[in-house]
């Protein structure tokens, strides 16, 4: 019943996965929905009509996280499978760039830099790894947590990463020399989502606090 009525008020219902969803993210132009599952594949959607473009598989285990490069180029998703793959947006046939391998367990988030220079993933291992888009290799690895990794995020400058954490904390890390600026306490329990705001401030989440911190606090 509750089905029908939001379909009456103009909900679109997105349903042609096999198993759980993930994630799923606009594209920055809102024109294209990606979503990401259990069943190893990612699909593509067109926003506006629900219209399925394109499955894309090459993931050999659940997929956990999906993202858009901003000038929408670009998507990257992360697995289960201990992997971080690159695709090229063509909606008709997505093609695949790169596999990232560097992680030994579950690859939980993955976020591109501003720029789509960078792209960063973190998870089970507690390490978030910094990737060089344009050739796949690793450029730095942030350690420090003591829970997985489930949720990161670039400032706007590119300047500072975020890391949430089932640990139950916040880290910020410089990305060019690869320390950690500062750990936010405050949390009871695992954080899901992190995100800059464009004047610097950090907003952080878990299922009971949602908290705030500018980076130049002390």
């Amino acid at each position: 019943m509750w089905r029908e009525y939001f379909t009456k008020i103009g909900v679109k219902y997105f349903s042609r996965h096999k198993g759980e969803v993930n994630s799923c993210v606009f594209s920055p132009d809102c024109q294209v929905l990606l979503t990401c599952s259990d069943d190893c594949r990612l699909f593509l959607w067109d926003a506006r009509t629900g219209q399925l473009l394109a499955k894309v598989s090459g993931h050999t285990g659940p997929v956990k996280s999906c993202v858009f490069s901003q000038d929408c180029s670009l998507f990257a998703s992360a697995s289960h499978d201990c992997t971080v793959r690159i695709w090229h947006t063509v909606t008709t046939n997505p093609m695949h760039l790169l596999c990232l391998v560097g992680h030994s367990k579950s690859v939980e988030t993955v976020c591109f830099s501003p720029d789509a220079k960078w792209l960063v993933s973190g998870g089970w291992d507690k390490t978030a790894i910094l990737w060089d888009v344009q050739n796949g290799e690793i450029v730095r690895i942030f350690s420090g947590h003591q829970g997985a990794i489930q949720s990161s995020m670039f400032s706007l400058t590119s300047q500072y990463l975020a890391t949430g954490s089932w640990d139950y904390t916040v880290k910020v890390w410089s990305v060019q020399t690869e320390e950690c600026e500062k750990t936010l306490k405050g949390h009871s329990g695992n954080v899901s989502c992190v995100c800059f705001s464009v004047s610097g401030m950090l907003v952080r989440s878990d299922y009971a606090l949602v908290g705030h911190q500018h980076l130049n606090q002390h």
